[in-house]
């Protein structure tokens, strides 16, 4: 019998995202639709669309790595998963989303 690993996207919190972004080590690729990332989004995020990753993400810079978030966390994981597939190495996905980042009283850039 043949045993397989569960695999598991890496994962950081606000708090290491916000030191991070402070230091300027990571690139944070926002994954929500549009209209979600104008309503509010952390400082200095590219917004990608999760439907329009898969045509766009050849254009993004590798320079350094990607810390991905959404909403809630849930579509910055699967987007984790599709960039280090694609070769993006320590791309981690924002567990909480914009969602913890707002709730923690930080702030956030708009439209």
């Amino acid at each position: 019998m043949q045993m397989f690993s569960r695999h598991t996207t890496p994962e950081i919190g606000v708090d290491q995202l916000d030191e991070l972004v402070a230091t300027s080590s990571v690139h944070v690729l926002d994954v929500r639709e549009d209209w979600e990332y104008r309503r509010g989004r952390v400082p200095g995020a590219v917004s990608v669309p999760m439907t329009r990753l898969g045509a766009q993400f050849a254009t993004l810079p590798r320079d350094k790595p990607y810390a991905v978030i959404c909403e809630s966390g849930s579509r910055s994981l699967a987007a984790t998963d599709f960039l280090l597939a694609q070769g993006f190495d320590g791309a981690v996905s924002v567990k909480g989303g914009t969602s913890a980042w707002a709730r923690t009283q930080r702030p956030l850039e708009r439209d």
